[in-house]
């Protein structure tokens, strides 16, 4: 496996972990497996997500930071891809 595939591999990971934290958001909270596992991905996807929510606060009550945030990874990713290949 290449380096490109492998940095490839990782942001494709860490995006499909913010959209299953997204997804998880709308599961009311109550069973502790569920509970657990959401603040798991919490503890990976928030850090990069407050970046976001700092300059695009929840709008009727939606917050968009996390699209904001997906496309800034995938931007990242393409300029790491461009100046490493």
């Amino acid at each position: 496996m290449g380096l490109y595939s492998i940095i490839t591999k990782l942001f494709q990971i860490y995006m499909l972990l913010i959209v299953i934290w997204c997804i998880m958001s709308w599961i009311p909270r109550g069973n502790s497996t569920v509970d657990s596992i959401r603040d798991a991905l919490g503890s990976l996807v928030e850090p990069w997500l407050n970046l976001f929510r700092r300059l695009i606060p929840p709008f009727g009550g939606i917050d968009f930071s996390p699209i904001v945030a997906l496309f800034a990874l995938e931007l990242i990713e393409r300029l790491i891809l461009s100046i490493l290949f």
